[in-house]
């Protein structure tokens, strides 16, 4: 699996032959990549804030995978060719991942007069496996968080059960966790790889991205931080 980081919460991930695409937000300053360069199999979307779908319509030909509600407004306003609703618990094979929908506490409203809202803003859990009981030490697991504050589901159900070798939680404050509590969502996650997201995009979200490394290592977490530079992979192997 290989994971690459746009900047903000945008990150591309490969499983075996199956390219995602998550939180399309090229309009950031983390990132040179231009939207006609990249060439995913799915898109897939957290919430419905314009940080995170801003891009969306640059890949209107491919299949788009979020919240039925969300999944509706793409479509209509964006001219979303495809797309799959699912909601919170939901696990879809796309190609070679299994993607599944776990809920973030964060709001979810559109700036428009839009007749709907955008359904429960959530994160994904990516795996190259079908989630069972059974624990799969071969499996290699992503956790892409979305814009969230702490919960203890991460801690009582996605840590124990989903099992996540890595995780990105966002880390830049004020509209999301800051570097402490980001840290403590990583070490609650018992990952073994950590990436900080969501900041240094615009004023209110930036921060010293060292503080979330330092807050890591106050939590006692075995975890590698990787403080990836925009546009930068991260491969992530069987056996870590």
């Amino acid at each position: 699996m290989e994971l690459t980081w746009h900047g903000h919460s945008t990150w591309h991930v490969s499983v075996e032959d199956t390219e995602l695409l998550i939180d399309p937000f090229f309009d950031n300053p983390l990132t040179s990549t231009d939207p006609a360069d990249v060439d995913p199999d799915y898109v897939l979307l957290t919430h419905g804030h314009a940080d995170h779908i801003g891009s969306v319509g640059e890949f209107a030909d491919v299949p788009v995978a979020a919240s039925p509600e969300l999944a509706g407004y793409v479509e209509d306003e964006y001219g979303v060719e495809e797309t799959i609703g699912f909601n919170l618990g939901g696990t879809v094979e796309l190609g070679d991942a299994f993607v599944t929908k776990h809920r973030a506490d964060h709001t979810n409203g559109f700036d428009t007069d839009y007749e709907s809202g955008a359904g429960m803003p959530s994160g994904f859990v990516i795996s190259d496996t079908k989630p069972t009981q059974v624990s799969d030490e071969e499996s290699t697991t992503f956790y892409h968080a979305g814009d969230t504050g702490l919960m203890t589901e991460m801690r009582d159900v996605i840590a124990p059960y989903l099992e996540p070798d890595a995780a990105a939680v966002p880390a830049g404050d004020h509209f999301t966790m800051g570097p402490m509590q980001a840290a403590i969502a990583i070490d609650w996650l018992d990952v073994d790889h950590a990436f900080p997201m969501h900041y240094d995009t615009f004023g209110p979200i930036e921060i010293d991205v060292d503080d979330f490394v330092d807050e890591v290592k106050g939590t006692g977490s075995d975890a590698d931080v990787h403080v990836l530079d925009g546009d930068e992979t991260f491969e992530l192997s069987e056996g870590y």
